[in-house]
């Protein structure tokens, strides 16, 4: 309860920080007109519409017009008054009036402190001295209510927290996830890039990520394999009809792109693979005795976001799932799904992540088939994680519109949040499909369909591992394992000899013969965070040998490729 209590406390100090900023606005730009200013995790941020666009220059000045109110001891004041009192107060502030207009009641409760007066439930601190520590980090536009047709407001974020030290880590924090930033490292280590030319939201990959990509599509095939799931392929379009009656049409069709006319007929861009898995399930009649069916594809789809929400990798407009379905019989949902589970906590250790949470997505307010057969499904995957013993969430409202589900969030090195695997059941799409199998009691019944990925999409599943690792993969997933580099020009030969036999063997090895000077292009192989880098001089020339490197640093010395080559297996089999 006191940490309850705590999380409480700093939420009300964020939220009155939120009108402390207001109210320094308020005073630097006369005529701004006031948004909504909640507070958010590590922070808070407000909304404006300002005579003029702000930059990071302004960012100083308002803070330290903060610091000044904060340093008056204002207190926050509440008031409850009438509708028609709040819009006379608020005449000139078209969007408080849409706020007022929208409340429910006939009284609207107002919050004071010094010269700023705002529309708000609260709580909030006493007094504006409780702020202790905050700092103004940047601006973004943001359309108001999140509706792009409305107008663009300018939107200022901060941190705030109770102590000055624990700003202090938080700030560090920050500043070590900046150079962690996957869109900085990815143009850095050439990893991908997106080009105005193809449109915002589509990846083009280039030769060391699309090779990252390459090993862990590789790695989960042969995972899959292993469990009895059959690879599959399917077509990027589709006839109209076949997403009408599964429901996305109706669902989801903010986030489809518009049909195209092929002879006459209307067709789409497939947002998701399972339509697709469930006609080759249908393509013949199913005995019970073949169930489970489970086919998987790195299936690549598209979806429309809008331009304003796209970041780099982790969201995107076109990205490849590691997608799969399973066509069960009811008594079979809960040992597939623990067996779902288990591999995605397999492939997570694998990867390097130990830090993640399950939540346990409920009924939205929108959505398809029986209360009674919601009921039976939440239920199943709550028995699944219970029995499991794993801790978990419950996300009230946030499953899709066919079926509840378990997402999984991965936490990387500075405790990001990224969305990973996901378990959906689902009765809905087999009904819809009409998707059967004959029972032993020789009649038709409807399967159960499990959509699942183990990794999310791939796009957003190599933001967070680019992030996670810094850019400097295990040596099992880096693009390049070994660079080899030679001192002088005379030695070229023999480094590429080493090269070769490393190739031979199916190590990713490559040279720099560049006619530079030997410390430079070390110190571009660190930065090309390449595990490991083998000098070649006149020594080991004679020797038969190469001097080894780490791309941390460590000098470890004369080394024979042989012993190069057992050391990078061992380095790879573990995959630490």
């Amino acid at each position: 309860m006191e940490q309850e209590d705590k999380i409480e406390q700093i939420m009300k100090v964020r939220h009155s920080a939120a009108h402390v900023m207001a109210e320094a606005v308020q005073g630097l730009f006369p005529g701004a007109k006031f948004g909504i200013g909640p507070a958010i995790e590590n922070g808070f941020y407000y909304d404006f519409e300002l005579p003029r666009s702000i930059t990071p220059e302004d960012l100083p000045v308002i803070e330290k017009r903060m610091k000044e109110i904060i340093a008056q001891d204002l207190p926050f004041t509440k008031k409850e008054i009438s509708k028609e009192k709040a819009r006379k107060l608020f005449v000139n502030q078209k969007y408080k009036l849409e706020i007022i207009d929208e409340i429910p009641e006939e009284v609207v409760t107002t919050y004071n402190q010094g010269s700023f007066t705002d529309i708000c439930r609260g709580p909030h601190i006493e007094s504006t001295a409780q702020i202790k520590a905050f700092k103004l980090t940047h601006i973004a536009g943001a359309y108001w209510r999140g509706d792009e047709k409305r107008p663009m407001l300018q939107r200022i974020y901060a941190i705030a927290f109770e102590t000055p030290e624990k700003l202090q880590d938080y700030l560090a924090l920050m500043a070590e996830a900046a150079e962690r930033d996957h869109k900085k490292l990815g143009k850095e280590l050439e990893l991908f890039s997106t080009h105005e030319e193809v449109g915002p939201g589509l990846i083009c990959w280039h030769p060391k990520g699309a090779m990252v990509r390459q090993i862990i599509e590789e790695f989960w095939r042969k995972e899959h394999y292993k469990r009895d799931y059959d690879i599959v392929y399917t077509p990027h379009i589709a006839k109209i009809d076949l997403w009408k009656t599964s429901g996305h049409w109706d669902f989801y069709r903010d986030y489809l792109y518009p049909p195209m006319d092929v002879d006459g007929q209307q067709y789409i861009i497939k947002p998701m693979n399972c339509l697709f898995h469930i006609m080759i399930y249908k393509s013949h009649l199913r005995s019970y005795r073949e169930l489970p069916i489970r086919y998987a594809e790195l299936g690549t789809v598209y979806r429309y976001e809008r331009t304003g929400v796209l970041y780099g990798l982790a969201r995107v407009r076109g990205f490849t799932q590691d997608d799969a379905h399973i066509f069960c019989r009811t008594d079979q949902i809960e040992e597939e799904v623990k067996g779902v589970l288990e591999l995605a906590q397999y492939m997570m250790r694998t990867f390097g992540f130990d830090d993640y949470e399950l939540l346990l997505s409920t009924r939205p307010d929108k959505y398809a088939g029986t209360l009674e057969l919601w009921d039976q499904a939440t239920a199943s995957l709550r028995n699944v994680i219970e029995n499991l013993g794993l801790p978990y969430k419950v996300d009230e409202g946030e499953g899709v519109f066919y079926g509840p589900k378990i997402d999984i969030k991965l936490k990387d090195a500075v405790g990001h949040a990224w969305q990973g695997p996901t378990i959906q059941v689902d009765f809905n799409l087999p009904e819809r499909f009409n998707v059967c199998y004959i029972g032993s009691d020789g009649v038709e019944h409807n399967v159960t369909m499990i959509h699942r990925t183990v990794l999310g999409s791939m796009e957003r599943f190599l933001a967070c591992l680019i992030e996670h690792y810094k850019g400097a993969f295990p040596v099992w997933l880096s693009p390049v394992q070994v660079m080899v580099i030679p001192i002088a020009d005379r030695h070229v030969e023999y480094g590429h000899k080493v090269e070769s036999e490393l190739k031979k063997v199916g190590y990713r090895a490559k040279i720099d013969d560049r006619t530079e000077r030997m410390n430079l292009k070390i110190r571009d192989a660190q930065l090309g965070k390449i595990p490991y880098m083998l000098i070649v001089g006149d020594n080991e020339m004679g020797s038969s040998t190469v001097s080894l490197r780490l791309r941390g640093g460590q000098d470890i010395g004369s080394q024979t490729v042989t012993q190069v080559k057992e050391r990078l297996l061992i380095d790879i089999e573990s995959r630490q």
